[in-house]
């Protein structure tokens, strides 16, 4: 029996002691539910990596790779201060180089779990249930297994190489940015990149993502004048001028679209005064907002936009506000091609549809790496990420290698 495989229905916890290389063969590694598993039962919540990053670095060697850790952050420190492992992984040594990108961290279990969410466990259903096999330690295991059903030499001309970080659910800091910085500091190029978050709501086949639109949040405060609402000539209400900036906000759509992009949202997320008192005007009034926008906007211009819409619902006075913002993505987009093209004829080979061009959902690390090569987002099915009970079923662990086989073998050697 493969290491970390269990009968279906049994579901007990692999065996959590690091993989060695030894343990890992090219044919092994073929078939990804091993992998995928072995992956799972790591307990790398970000900024953790309890031994992921080691189990993939195994099974890498294995296949000829040549895997370089790249840690970075603070040993001591939490949140953005962290350390971050994270890994660069390259086999060959000339152009193109296609590379896959991807993460080891997942969000914290949370209750309501019917079973371990590190035991890896496979349900009579025939689904592989735990805690980051959707998004993404699956896509990684198909992706390996995708490489090592080629020869150990392929390709003859060209390169495959890995960047898997371990800082794609927490703040982002040292993870893919850092890495693709020690990228450009080597002289590591790639040509096109492939992202494997699980894009797919309901099947693969159903998305193929070519961009993401852009985050903005913001937190804005009114500053007033306290006093009694029976002398309100004594006070100066900072609630009134944070109704009238609410509805300017949200008055009209930002724009109506674009050519691959929805329209721009603006969603307030908080209006807060924390004034329990009726009788007392507050000093203060708050509110919070994300903008997810499209590519009719840039971060720092919708930033300028919230300036001036405040300026305006307080008179012109700038101390009358504070305004504080935060772009955690451009919106960003890989124009229809040749990449995404070969993963839509790879998908529609081998699911029989062809996947609509996307750019829906959250923000993702492609948004670092779509300035260094063209890059497109597919996975697995999503719909149960960061739920309890996340699963994938095991049947797709296999088409989607076959779908990353084929993609990476039309890439190197022509049309699929």
């Amino acid at each position: 029996m493969s290491p970390g495989a269990a009968p279906a229905g049994t579901g007990p916890a692999p065996d959590r002691t690091p993989a060695l290389a030894a343990e890992w063969t090219p044919a092994l590694l073929a078939e990804p539910l091993a992998l995928a598993r072995a992956l799972i039962a790591r307990q790398s919540v970000t900024p953790a990596d309890d031994g992921a990053l080691d189990v993939l670095q195994a099974a890498l060697e294995a296949l000829g790779f040549t895997v370089t850790r790249l840690p970075f952050g603070e040993a001591s420190g939490t949140g953005e201060a962290a350390r971050i492992d994270n890994l660069y992984a390259r086999r060959g040594t000339t152009g193109p180089v296609f590379g896959f990108a991807g993460h080891t961290d997942v969000v914290p279990p949370g209750p309501g779990w019917s079973v371990d969410p590190f035991a890896a466990t496979l349900t009579d259903a025939g689904t592989l249930v735990g805690r980051g096999v959707a998004d993404m330690k699956g896509a990684i295991a198909c992706f390996v297994a995708a490489v090592a059903r080629q020869p150990l030499d392929w390709p003859r001309h060209g390169s495959l190489a890995f960047l898997i970080t371990g800082d794609e659910e927490g703040p982002a800091v040292h993870g893919t940015t850092r890495v693709l910085e020690w990228m450009d500091r080597a002289g590591e190029r790639w040509d096109h990149a492939l992202v494997g978050e699980p894009t797919n709501p309901e099947a693969l086949g159903d998305a193929l993502k070519i961009g993401r639109r852009g985050s903005l949040n913001a937190r804005i405060t009114i500053h007033g004048r306290g006093g009694h609402v029976a002398y309100p000539h004594l006070a100066d209400n900072p609630v009134h001028r944070l109704a009238r900036l609410a509805h300017a906000l949200t008055a009209a759509p930002l724009d109506r679209g674009s050519a691959h992009f929805p329209p721009t949202s603006l969603q307030l997320t908080s209006l807060d005064v924390g004034n329990p008192t009726t009788n007392v005007i507050p000093a203060e009034a708050r509110l919070a907002l994300n903008i997810r926008f499209n590519d009719h906007h840039t971060g720092a211009g919708l930033a300028a936009w919230l300036r001036e819409r405040c300026l305006d619902a307080c008179d012109g006075a700038g101390h009358a506000f504070t305004l504080e913002t935060r772009i955690s993505g451009e919106a960003f987009l890989t124009e229809p091609g040749r990449l995404s093209g070969l993963v839509a004829e790879a998908c529609q080979a081998e699911t029989g549809r062809r996947p609509a061009l996307s750019t829906s959902g959250g923000t993702s690390d492609a948004r670092f790496i779509r300035g260094h090569c063209p890059v497109v987002e597919f996975g697995l099915v999503g719909r149960t990420m960061h739920k309890a009970d996340e699963a994938v079923a095991v049947a797709d662990l296999e088409t989607l290698s076959a779908i990353y086989q084929r993609v990476i073998r039309a890439y190197f050697e022509g049309p699929c």
